[in-house]
C-alpha cells in the first residue's frame, strides 16, 4: 500500500496496550500521522462517553465512530454529529424474539444525547440480572420496560451460560439481516444495531467527509465487530491477538496490541 490518506483504528485489543493505556510509541506514531495532515479516526464499539479519555491518551481530537457505527462523534467539539438508533417498538420486538432464541438472556441499552455525556439522557440502562462484562460506573438496574422504552444506539444481550459466538449464531439464525449482530468479547455478550450499521458504514461516512476513497484507508482491528471495516478498507490490518474472523479478512497481520502492533505498521510511512 502507498502512504494511506486516512488511518482508522479500533480501540480495545488494538490501540490500547497493558492497563488500557496508549503506549508512548503508539502515541508518537499517531502524532506523526496527524502532523502529516492525515486524519486519524477512532472506530470503536464503545459509546461516546468512553471516548474522550482514550482520545486524550492518543492525542487526537478528530472524529470517532462509536457504538459499532451507530454514532459519529466529534471529539474536539464534544458533539454527536449523527446517530442511528433502534426505536422502542423495534427494541421490544427484538427482546421478545431473543427470549425465545436465547432462553435466560438479559438485556441492556446504550443511549446518547448531543454530547458525550448529556444530562438529559441516562446513557446505559440494564434490567435486573444483566451482567456487564466490563466495569461500568453508570450501570443502573431498571425494569425491562424502562430498558426498552427509549431509542437506543444499540441493544446489548447477555447470557451467563453461553459464549458470544454461540449467542451470535443463534440470534443470526432467527433474525437474519433484520439487524446487525456482532460482538467484541466472547464473554456472553452480543451487540445489536440497526440494519446496515457497522464500523464500515460509519467509517465510510468519515472518509467521504475528507474526500478519501476506501482504497486509500488503512484500518486496524481484532474482533468480529471489526470485520466489516477491515474488509471495506483498502488495507485491513489484524492484530496478532485477533479473533480468527478478523484474521481471515485482513490484508496483513501485525504484532499484538501488547507489542505496539499499530505503531509497527504506521512507522513505514510516518
Amino acid at each position: 500500500m502507498e502512504r494511506p490518506r486516512l488511518v482508522a483504528s479500533d480501540v480495545d485489543g488494538t490501540l490500547l496496550g497493558p492497563g488500557e493505556r496508549v503506549s508512548a510509541r503508539t502515541a508518537s506514531a499517531i502524532s506523526r500521522v496527524q502532523a502529516s495532515d492525515i486524519p486519524f479516526v477512532l472506530v470503536t464499539g464503545r459509546p461516546p462517553r468512553w471516548v474522550p479519555m482514550i482520545a486524550e491518551a492518543a492525542g487526537t481530537t478528530g472524529y470517532a465512530v462509536c457504538a459499532n457505527g451507530a454514532v459519529l462523534y466529534d471529539i474536539g467539539a464534544d458533539r454527536v454529529v449523527w446517530q442511528t438508533g433502534l426505536d422502542p417498538v423495534r427494541l421490544a420486538d427484538l427482546a421478545s424474539a431473543l427470549d425465545a432464541a436465547l432462553p435466560g438472556c438479559s438485556v441492556a441499552t446504550e443511549r446518547v444525547g448531543t454530547t458525550a455525556v448529556s444530562e438529559d439522557v441516562q446513557p446505559f440502562v440494564a434490567e435486573t440480572g444483566y451482567r456487564h462484562p466490563w466495569r461500568d460506573s453508570d450501570h443502573r438496574a431498571v425494569t425491562r420496560a424502562e430498558v426498552l422504552g427509549h431509542q437506543a444506539i444499540k441493544l446489548l444481550v447477555g447470557h451467563e451460560k453461553m459464549t458470544s459466538a454461540e449467542m451470535a449464531l443463534a440470534a443470526n439464525a432467527l433474525l437474519g439481516d433484520e439487524v446487525e449482530i456482532t460482538y467484541s468479547s466472547n464473554s456472553g455478550l452480543i451487540e445489536i444495531s440497526a440494519p446496515n450499521v457497522t464500523k464500515a458504514s460509519g467509517l465510510s461516512d468519515v472518509a467521504d467527509r475528507f474526500g478519501v476513497d476506501a482504497a486509500a484507508v488503512i484500518a486496524f482491528g481484532d474482533m468480529p465487530n471489526d470485520v466489516p471495516m477491515l474488509s471495506w478498507a483498502g488495507h485491513g490490518v489484524a492484530m496478532a491477538n485477533a479473533h480468527q474472523e478478523a484474521l481471515d479478512v485482513a490484508d496483513e497481520v501485525t504484532a499484538s496490541h501488547l507489542e505496539d502492533g499499530v505503531a509497527l505498521v504506521l512507522e513505514r510511512w510516518f
